[in-house]
C-alpha cells in the first residue's frame, strides 16, 4: 500500500540530518569527515547540480556553491581528500556518475558486487570486447597492471596518449575505469605544469581482500542494500532518480525497492513536495 504523502517541509527537515546542516553538526576533522563517510556509506565529494545526495563539502561548509576562491574555509575538504588518499581509510574515486564519490569501506564490496569485476586478472578483457571499454581505456589499464601505481602524467606517457588530440580519449578513459571500479586515485604527486597530479593504481592491488569480501554478496542483495543507504540519505526520491544516480536498469531498481518494503526499510509515498510519481521513501520518513 501506498504511504501517505511527504510534505517539502517534511522533506526539508529529514534532509538536515543527514546532509549536516543543522548548526554544530558540520564537519571540523579529517578524522569527522571519515566517521561522517562510515556513517552515510557514500556521498559525492561535492554537490552535483541535479543530483540528490548528500556531500562532503556540505557536510563542512553548508548548503551553499562551492567557493571559487582558494582560501574558503570549505576547501579544508580538498586537503583532507589528498592526505587521506593513501590511507586507505575510504574509497575515493570517479564512480556515481562519473562524480568524484567517497565510499566508506564497508559499502565498497556492495558497489564491487555490481560490477563487471569476477576476480580474473583477465575478465576486464570481457568488458573490452563487449564494448563497455575503449582501447584507450584498456591500455591504460594494461601499463597500470605492468607498470605499477603512476602518476597521470607518466601513465598518460606510457599508454602514448601525449597531446591534445588525445585530451579527450584519455580523461575518459581514467572515468571509464574508475566507474568501472577497476583503477582509483592513490595519493598526489608533484608532477606537471602545477606540480600536482593524481597517482593512480588498480582497485583489486589496492584493496586487495575486495573481491572475497564481494563474492558472496548477490546482485540483488547488493542493490537492495545501495539503494537503503540511497534513501537513508536522501529521504525520498523516485525510482528512475534513483536507477540514474546507480546507473541500474528501472525494473532491477523497483526489485530492489520491493525487497526493502517487504521487510519494512521503504515505502511508495503516493506524493512527495506536492509532486506525484513513482516515489520511494526511507520508512523513517513515512
Amino acid at each position: 500500500m501506498p504511504a501517505a504523502s511527504i510534505s517539502a517541509a517534511a522533506l526539508t527537515r529529514y534532509r538536515a540530518g543527514p546532509y549536516r546542516l543543522q548548526r554544530g553538526r558540520q564537519l571540523r576533522t579529517a578524522d569527522d569527515a571519515v566517521a561522517y563517510i562510515t556513517e552515510r556509506g557514500f556521498v559525492y565529494f561535492w554537490p552535483i547540480k541535479g543530483v540528490d545526495l548528500p556531500s562532503l563539502w556540505t557536510a563542512v561548509a553548508g548548503d551553499r556553491p562551492v567557493a571559487d576562491k582558494h582560501d574558503d574555509p570549505g576547501h579544508v575538504t580538498w586537503r583532507w581528500k589528498d592526505a587521506l588518499l593513501d590511507s586507505r581509510r575510504w574509497y575515493y574515486g570517479k564512480l556515481l556518475k562519473g562524480k568524484a564519490t567517497l565510499v566508506s569501506l564497508a559499502t565498497l564490496p556492495y558497489f564491487y558486487a555490481l560490477s563487471d569485476n569476477y576476480g580474473d586478472p583477465d575478465d576486464y578483457l570481457l568488458e573490452y570486447e563487449a564494448g563497455r571499454l575503449t582501447l584507450a581505456a584498456k591500455t591504460v589499464y594494461e601499463v597500470l597492471r605492468v607498470k605499477g601505481a603512476l602518476d597521470s602524467l607518466a601513465l598518460r606517457r606510457e599508454a602514448h596518449l601525449l597531446g591534445k588530440e588525445s585530451n579527450t580519449r584519455y580523461e575518459r578513459a581514467l572515468v571509464d575505469l574508475q566507474r568501472a571500479l577497476r583503477i582509483l586515485p592513490v595519493g598526489i604527486a608533484t608532477a606537471g605544469r602545477w606540480n600536482y597530479a593524481h597517482i593512480y593504481e588498480l582497485l583489486d592491488r589496492w584493496f586487495p581482500s575486495l573481491p572475497a569480501q564481494a563474492r558472496p554478496l548477490g546482485r540483488g542483495e547488493a542493490r537492495a542494500h545501495l539503494l537503503d543507504l540511497y534513501l537513508q540519505s536522501v529521504g525520498a526520491a523516485t525510482a528512475p532518480k534513483a536507477a540514474a544516480l546507480f546507473g541500474w536498469r528501472l525494473e532491477d531498481t523497483r526489485q530492489a525497492a520491493k525487497r526493502l518494503v517487504a521487510v519494512g526499510r521503504a515505502a511508495s509515498p503516493d506524493a512527495v513536495a506536492g509532486e506525484s510519481g513513482e516515489w520511494l521513501a526511507t520508512a523513517a520518513l513515512c
